[in-house]
């Protein structure tokens, strides 16, 4: 309660002290014994209360014998009587009590709201504890004591200035002062405890109870001249005619109690069917449910304040729940971009407004709820959509809507950015106020945002006790549900889950295969599968096997164990992922440990390796067969489930005819760059490279050494051993060159029996010793083919930059020298065959001509 309350309630107990005081001090009471009896049954009538239709409040029938006291006994009788029987009914019973029967409100908690589709009562909501709290009930007989004391003032002032009055008509004016003083003091306290116009709370809350005190004053006047003329005793008459009527009254009012309440089931249906459908339709996932709901909290409270009427208050909170209803007809990628839209996606999200005015037409609201759905996007400044209205022609509902949909969507995360500071927003939506929003919703947003949070937060733990308190089916009595399922389900997930993951997935599922088709490169495709995978199945690891001479070949590993898994080679029909690819049946929950290679655990040792215990392996079929196998490991036992393998069993052809594809073109790629013989680079590749090398030798002014080498003997191993031997031999001369050469070095093909070797950074000092190693190695290559010393290996250097500054320039010196090398090669090898035959000859002797003398 507010401290100006507290002071009023102090202020006014105070005045109602003395006022009663001042009262009772003049005692005077003609006859005791009616004084007596007539309290009696004033204290039996303050039990008959009435519960008022539509009021949250009572009528009790003690104001009646206050009237009677007033006509026909002294004011300090009436006053001790009006006291003593405001006492008694403060103790007698708990019910809610407003107006006529004089008690403290107590406002019911601002951060502890009804559900968001219940409305409050107009008025503040009075509320007995157990037991009456002191300070209630000294400011009910205070007021009591004030009020009885001005209607008795009154009436005696009216009597004696104008004796002509007629008693009834004295006892009318007595009791609109009666009402007055009874109703005003909870006025001023109700409007001080809920921060509204007094005004208004009396007209709303309280001006209701006026006729039934004129009646009042009528009937007493009537019972007073009954009295005069049969005495006072009669008055006890008065008692079974009041009971009669309070029960007969008592049982109307339940059946008015009763329709009302059907009339509001009925309603309460209505609106829940509302909510249920739109969180059907919005459900895309727990934010957009989550914004449903604080957007109907924010825009209740901010109209209340507002003062809409109850329709309008309920179109808005109708509204704030389907808004975005025709979003149905703007396509799913649209709604759920990432990014920036473009201006014809814009353009076609403009829509939504009017297909949800459409949609919601045919309902046929008891209140307008379509005009706000149809402008919630218009803008105060008129360049919004879809009808371009500004200012006060858009409706307040849509207003509200429009202002508090932006606060919560931008502090809220998006696909396209992150969540912003609350602060941060209101400086935005307070800077926009008179162009994109009303100046008034936004100064109620920006003063109250963060009470209206705590009530947003009060109202989701109460959401939140009401779904764990639910009571959904075990999932033991589910059929056909699978025993590791089974327990998964036990936290009985609602029916938003649902169908947020099914959007989620099915939103996943379209993402994935578009995606698939945008590369050709086979590690990016399997690199943007693995990334859209974890989205939907939780895993620990993934392999993706690709078939090669019935062998599956680990061609993508991603996650824990990414060595052991790379190094995997499982013949096909071996441990899982070889069963799958053979027998094209899929496994949920395998064992990992008996995929060929798959190393045992020591005990010794067990965290040597990140133990996998389950594993979901698919076949992956092309138009051609079984293109190879996807298999997913997780750590945890029995980790998948049968919708992890529905999912896969949807995206696997497309996967399959994906992996085809990309591994076509890695082939074409291949063979357009890579000699088909040797396997090494050809001359294409070989020029690419040695521009790029040169490249980076210029940019750090480093050394680059090109050898061009020829076989020497490679005609003769032809000729003696055949084309088949010959190319064996250029397939190992290749392999030894390679090996040969260092990991970030070059060895290419140029064709024929020519090879070239790119060296990086090489000193010239060391280039010698490199020829003859590579000059070694080529003619142990070919004695381990022709088991023969046929061949010998003729090399030409160039380097840069002393010899050239591109790459023609270089391989031209290089092959020069190389070709005086080999020329060097044949003189020698002339010499040392004539030097041989001569040797011979002198061992065997001169020989005799063939050819005749001339």
């Amino acid at each position: 309660m507010p401290r100006s309350a507290k002071i009023y309630i102090a202020i006014t107990v105070l005045v109602g002290a003395f006022t009663l005081a001042g009262g009772l001090s003049q005692w005077r009471s003609d006859d005791p014994t009616r004084f007596l009896c007539y309290f009696l049954i004033a204290c039996l009538a303050s039990r008959f209360k009435v519960h008022l239709p539509g009021i949250t409040g009572i009528m009790s029938a003690n104001f009646f014998f206050v009237l009677i006291c007033i006509a026909t006994m002294s004011p300090a009788e009436s006053l001790a009587i009006a006291c003593i029987t405001t006492i008694l009914h403060s103790f007698w019973g708990s019910a809610a009590k407003t107006g006529t029967d004089s008690s403290v409100p107590d406002r019911i908690d601002s951060s502890n709201p009804p559900n968001s589709l219940v409305d409050r009562a107009v008025c503040p909501r009075f509320q007995d504890p157990p037991r009456p709290q002191l300070s209630r009930v000294l400011f009910n007989v205070a007021s009591v004591s004030l009020a009885v004391s001005s209607a008795s003032f009154w009436y005696s002032l009216t009597g004696a200035i104008h004796t002509g009055f007629g008693q009834a008509l004295m006892l009318v004016l007595s009791a609109c002062v009666y009402f007055v003083g009874n109703t005003i003091p909870l006025a001023v306290l109700a409007s001080l405890v809920d921060r509204k116009p007094l005004i208004k709370t009396w007209r709303e809350c309280y001006f209701w109870s006026f006729p039934y005190y004129l009646v009042g004053a009528a009937s007493a006047g009537m019972l007073a001249i009954i009295t005069r003329l049969a005495g006072w005793e009669s008055g006890f008459l008065v008692f079974p005619i009041l009971y009669w009527i309070h029960r007969s009254y008592c049982l109307y009012l339940n059946r008015l109690e009763e329709e009302k309440n059907q009339v509001q089931e009925i309603a309460s249906l209505h609106l829940r069917t509302i909510e249920a459908l739109a969180l059907a339709i919005e459900a895309k996932d727990y934010n957009t449910y989550e914004h449903l709901r604080r957007v109907g909290i924010y825009a209740a409270e901010i109209g209340r304040e507002l003062a809409l009427t109850p329709s309008e208050l309920q179109a808005l909170k109708a509204a704030s729940m389907l808004h975005d209803i025709g979003k149905l007809a703007v396509p799913e990628q649209i709604v759920s971009k990432p990014g920036r839209l473009s201006p014809a996606e814009f353009d076609k999200m403009k829509i939504h407004p009017l297909i949800g005015a459409e949609i919601l037409e045919r309902v046929d609201f008891p209140y307008p709820v379509v005009p706000i759905v149809r402008a919630h996007h218009e803008r105060w400044d008129g360049a919004g959509y879809p009808m371009g209205l500004k200012g006060e022609e858009i409706p307040i509902g849509a207003r509200i809507l429009a202002a508090v949909d932006s606060f919560d969507s931008m502090i809220s995360d998006r696909q396209y950015r992150r969540a912003m500071p609350p602060a941060q927003v209101i400086e935005y939506l307070v800077a926009q106020s008179g162009q994109s929003f009303d100046p008034k919703v936004v100064e109620v947003l920006a003063r109250r945002h963060e009470e209206l949070e705590s009530i947003v937060q009060v109202e989701a733990a109460r959401q939140s006790h009401r779904s764990m308190r639910r009571t959904l089916p075990e999932a033991d009595s589910i059929p056909g549900l699978p025993e590791r399922e089974r327990a998964s389900n036990s936290s009985n997930p609602d029916f938003l889950s649902h169908i947020a993951a099914a959007r989620h997935e099915a939103q996943e599922l379209f993402e994935l295969t578009h995606e698939l088709g945008n590369s050709l490169s086979l590690t990016e495709t399997l690199s943007v599968l693995t990334l859209r995978l974890k989205r939907i199945c939780s895993f620990d690891s993934v392999a993706i096997y690709v078939l090669r001479d019935r062998v599956l070949v680990p061609e993508y590993v991603n996650g824990e164990n990414f060595q052991l898994l790379s190094s995997l080679r499982i013949p096909l029909g071996e441990g899982i992922s070889g069963w799958v690819g053979q027998t094209r049946d899929p496994i949920v929950n395998g064992d990992p440990s008996v995929e060929p290679g798959y190393p045992a655990v020591n005990p010794k040792d067990p965290g040597r390796h990140a133990l996998l215990k389950s594993a979901l392996a698919v076949h992956l079929e092309g138009p051609h067969g079984v293109v190879g196998v996807l298999t997913l490991y997780a750590a945890q036992e029995d980790a998948f489930t049968s919708d992890h393998l529905r999912i896969l069993s949807a995206v696997t052809g497309k996967i399959a005819l994906t992996i085809e594809n990309a591994l076509k073109y890695q082939q074409a790629e291949n063979s357009a760059t890579t000699d088909a013989l040797t396997s090494l680079p050809n001359a294409r590749s070989l020029f690419l490279h040695l521009d790029s090398e040169l490249a980076r030798s210029k940019r750090h002014t480093s050394l680059l050494s090109v050898l061009v080498c020829d076989l020497d003997g490679f005609k003769e191993v032809n000729d003696r051993f055949g084309h088949l031997v010959g190319n064996r031999v250029l397939r190992e001369v290749g392999q030894a060159l390679k090996e040969t050469c260092r990991e970030y070095d070059y060895v290419a093909r140029m064709g024929g029996d020519e090879f070239v070797v790119v060296l990086p950074g090489y000193p010239r000092e060391a280039v010698e010793a490199k020829i003859l190693q590579l000059t070694e190695v080529t003619r142990q290559a070919g004695r381990n083919v022709v088991g023969d010393s046929l061949l010998a290996l003729s090399i030409g250097q160039a380097s840069y930059p002393a010899d050239g500054a591109d790459a023609e320039d270089l391989l031209s010196q290089a092959d020069r020298r190389m070709y005086k090398t080999k020329q060097e090669h044949k003189n020698r090898s002339s010499v040392e065959a004539l030097r041989n035959l001569a040797n011979q000859e002198a061992k065997e002797g001169p020989r005799a001509s063939t050819f005749p003398s001339v």
